[in-house]
This record gives structure tokens, sequence and C-alpha cells, in this order.
């Protein structure tokens, strides 16, 4: 088991400054990685104030030499390929290959995507998605592209350097389960960072959701024929510092496939503070073992 801290690109965590000590810190209490969301509206009735998530992980990047980086989650389809395929490679170069995207389609739909004018149609944005990740799957192999989708046009383009991961980033796909397209796609790729059912109090999912998360995983991954490649389980939520509580919580997720912990916290106005993040991420991740 791996463990991430998670936190927003907004509030206190919009500052490039405090995003770097915060990854300091992440990287000094013995963390594994840190993920910071994709918002450019977000809810747009609170105002928030937001950061770029590529700047912020470029602060991270100098800050740090251990720790993986990334997103949960870069909304793709409202991103250029080319475009992403490029900030993603540059920080894979700049980290030395501790890059992680995580992808998905974005919420709030309507105010990520129908305030600024465009599509909210889950159909087109999920059709979107996924010519989106095909186009950086095949610009980060270094091979000439040509790809003509129904939303995606690549001709003849060599994409150089590639990333320092080969033969990709990896990429973790996110989604609310129980729905099952989201993870379906998931299990195309890297790996898989849902949102379950107590996602907005930060409550760690049961084991029955679980068991059959991973059951249906596992499943989609041997219809693919890939399930003997490397594939990571992200679950998360709220956990405790304490060992015994930590390994009560922890042991049985990993006892049943869960590769990575997700260090979140529950959704308001605290989300966005960030003296109650660093005090739960100085007391180090909840290590089972």
């Amino acid at each position: 088991m791996r463990y991430s801290v998670n936190v927003p690109n907004f509030g206190e965590f919009a500052s490039p400054e405090a995003f770097a000590e915060v990854a300091r810190r992440v990287e000094a209490a013995g963390w594994d990685a840190l993920l910071v969301w994709d918002h450019v509206v977000g809810e747009k009735a609170e105002r928030w104030s937001i950061a770029d998530p590529w700047i912020l992980l470029t602060a991270a990047a100098l800050a740090t030499t251990r720790i993986r980086l990334g997103t949960a989650i870069t909304a793709v389809a409202r991103r250029r390929p080319t475009k992403l395929a490029r900030e993603v490679t540059t920080l894979d170069r700049l980290t030395g290959g501790r890059m992680i995207l995580g992808a998905g389609l974005g919420e709030p739909v309507d105010d990520e995507y129908g305030a600024l004018g465009d599509t909210t149609d889950r159909r087109v944005l999920a059709r979107r998605l996924d010519e989106g990740l095909e186009a950086l799957d095949r610009l980060w192999s270094g091979d000439l592209v040509t790809y003509h989708g129904e939303h995606v046009t690549i001709d003849d383009i060599t994409f150089r350097p590639t990333p320092v991961q080969r033969p990709r980033v990896p990429i973790w796909v996110g989604g609310m389960w129980p729905n099952k397209p989201p993870m379906r796609r998931a299990a195309r790729w890297d790996g898989a960072i849902p949102a379950t059912a107590g996602v907005a109090d930060a409550r760690p999912p049961s084991i029955e959701e679980t068991e059959e998360l991973v059951r249906f995983l596992r499943t989609q991954r041997r219809s693919y024929g890939r399930e003997a490649e490397p594939f990571d389980i992200v679950l998360g939520g709220l956990s405790p510092s304490s060992s015994p509580a930590a390994r009560d919580l922890i042991g049985p997720l990993a006892d049943r496939g869960v590769t990575w912990w997700d260090e979140r916290r529950p959704w308001g106005d605290e989300m966005s503070r960030l003296e109650p993040v660093l005090r739960r991420i100085d007391q180090g991740p909840p290590r089972i073992a």
C-alpha cells in the first residue's frame, strides 16, 4: 500500500508558495504522492480563488525529490490533448519520471463546461475524453502519429521529447462508483481513482463497496487481456493517524487489492484551508506495516 495526499487547487492552496510547502511537508512526513484538483471554475457560485494545477505542480516538483505528483483529476475533455501532452511531458522530465495523470469527465459539468459556452452533453464529453486519452498515449510514444477521431485530429505529428516514464505517464481514471462506465474506462489504462458514496464527508469506502469495485475492475481487465499488467486501485477518505486504527481501516482494503490510500478532506469550508491539512500531513500516512 502507498499513500497520497489529495488537495484542491483553490482557496489557500492556490498560492504556489503554499503548495510548495505542502509538497515539502508531504515528502518529509513519508507520504508517497501529492495529488491536486484541476478546476477552472469549480462551483461558480462559490467565487473560489483558483490556481492553474500545472503551475502548482511545477512549484511542488522544484520543492521535492522523491514523491510522485499528479492531478486528481484533469478534465481531459475540456483540454487540447496536444497542449496537455506537452505539459505533462515537461513535468515528467522535470521530476525525473514522477508524474501521474488523473483523468476524468470533470465536475460540475454545468459550471466547468456550460458556463464557458461548451456542451454539457455527458455522452459527447465522454467521447472527447476517450479520444483525448488515446491521443495522449499515441503522442507520448514519440512515434509519428496520425489520428482522426470525431473530436481530435492529429496529422503526421511527432512529439518529442517523450516522457521519462515508458510506455507513458500512468493514467488513473476517476469517476463516481458504482457508476460503471468510468471504471470500465479506467480498466483500459493504468489505474482507477474513484469517488465512492461517502465522498462529501470523506467517509472511507465500505468493504462491500471495495469488493464490488475490485471485482468489476478485475473482470474488465481480463476482458481487455490486461490482467497480468500492473494496475493501481486508489481509494481514500479521512484516515486516523494512530497505527492500530489505521491498520483496522487500511488493512482490509489492502487485503482486497487496493494499492493506494488517498487522504481526503470532507467537502465544506475547511477543505480549502491549509492548517488542518498540514496538521494531518505532519502526522504521517496511516501505514499498516
